[in-house]
C-alpha cells in the first residue's frame, strides 16, 4: 500500500516532469502495486451549441485519439523514466468535455478460490447476461463494491497509512522505510 505522502510525491514528480503543454491540467495520478495511471485534461473540440449528442460524442472521441497519436513520443519518454524510477507500468488517459478515455492500462490477473455459494453468484451474473465469464463477473462485483463503499475504503486506506507510520517507527526499521520510498523508487 502506498501512503498519502508517497502518492503526493509521485503526483509531484509527474507534475514536474510532464511537458507544460501536454495537458491543460493534471487531473489524477493513481497507483497500485503494478501500475501508475496518469489522467490529464485536454481541450474540448470547438462545436456549435446545437450539435447532436452523436456528433459531440464523435468529436470528443476524435480529440482524444488525436491527442494520443500526437503526444505518443513525449508520453513514452516520461513513461520509460517513471517505469525505471518507480518500477511500475505507466498508463495514460484523458478527460475531455467531461468524458474519460484510457489509452492503455494493465489488466492484472488475480487468483482466488471460491466456495460454491460465491461461484453461484458469479454464475447467476453470467446467466443473466451481466458478464461473459466468471472473471468478468468477479470484476463486475469488485466495481460494484468500489462504487458503493468509497467512504469505507477511504477510511480503511487511512487506517493502513497510520499502521505503516507506526511500523516505520519500530526498532527493526530499515533506513529507507523511514523515508517511505527506497533508493530504487519503490514504496517502503
Amino acid at each position: 500500500m502506498i501512503t498519502t505522502e508517497q502518492r503526493e510525491k509521485l503526483r509531484g514528480w509527474f507534475a514536474g516532469r510532464l511537458p507544460d503543454d501536454l495537458f491543460e491540467e493534471l487531473v489524477e495520478v493513481t497507483v497500485d502495486r503494478e501500475e501508475i495511471t496518469v489522467i490529464g485534461r485536454i481541450p474540448a473540440p470547438r462545436l456549435a451549441e446545437d450539435v447532436s449528442p452523436a456528433e459531440r460524442e464523435a468529436a470528443v472521441e476524435g480529440r482524444a485519439q488525436e491527442f494520443r497519436e500526437r503526444t505518443r513520443q513525449d508520453r513514452m519518454a516520461v513513461a520509460r523514466e517513471a517505469e525505471h524510477r518507480f518500477r511500475r507500468k505507466v498508463s495514460w488517459g484523458v478527460e475531455c468535455a467531461g468524458e474519460r478515455t484510457l489509452f492503455t492500462h494493465v489488466a492484472a490477473p488475480v487468483m482466488t478460490r471460491l466456495r460454491q455459494p460465491e461461484r453461484q453468484v458469479l454464475d447467476t451474473l453470467i446467466a443473466g447476461g451481466v458478464a461473459r465469464s466468471r472473471s468478468d463477473a468477479l470484476a463486475w462485483c469488485v466495481r460494484l463494491v468500489q462504487r458503493h463503499t468509497d467512504d469505507w475504503l477511504t477510511e480503511l486506506r487511512e487506517s493502513l497509512e497510520h499502521v505503516q507510520r507506526v511500523r516505520a517507527q519500530g526498532p527493526d526499521t530499515r533506513p529507507e522505510d523511514a523515508h517511505g520510498v527506497d533508493t530504487a523508487g519503490q514504496e517502503g
